[in-house]
């Protein structure tokens, strides 16, 4: 199964940044959402997307609820992947495609 989520890396992150997250630097990552976890499950993937293209997917191992925005005070969800998460060698194009969004991941099969 493909399905999860993509999650836009904001652009003052470096390259360097993002590419930790596929090169084995890291072991773990966080990344959060807003509310529950709702549709995801463990095993389901983060699609990231950094300059408009899909680089990759990292797999979720598990989600810890009750976290709140340290900004809006609103609830919100960790979700940790393990890293090095699966790059692609050509990335996916998602002009235009911003924030967190539900992915079924028929791109990436393709």
């Amino acid at each position: 199964m493909s399905f999860g989520i993509t999650k836009t890396i904001p652009q003052k992150e470096s390259q360097e940044d993002v590419d930790k997250l596929y090169d084995g630097s890291l072991s773990e990552f966080e990344f959060h959402k807003a509310g529950g976890p709702a549709r995801l499950s463990v095993g389901d993937y983060v699609y990231t997307i950094y300059h408009h293209q899909i680089l990759g997917r990292l797999k979720i191992t598990h989600f810890m609820e009750g976290a709140t925005n340290p900004k809006s005070g609103k609830p919100r969800t960790l979700i940790y992947v393990v890293c090095p998460g699966e790059r692609l060698a050509n990335p996916i194009a998602k002009k235009g495609h911003q924030g967190t969004r539900y992915y079924d991941g028929d791109e990436w099969l393709k």
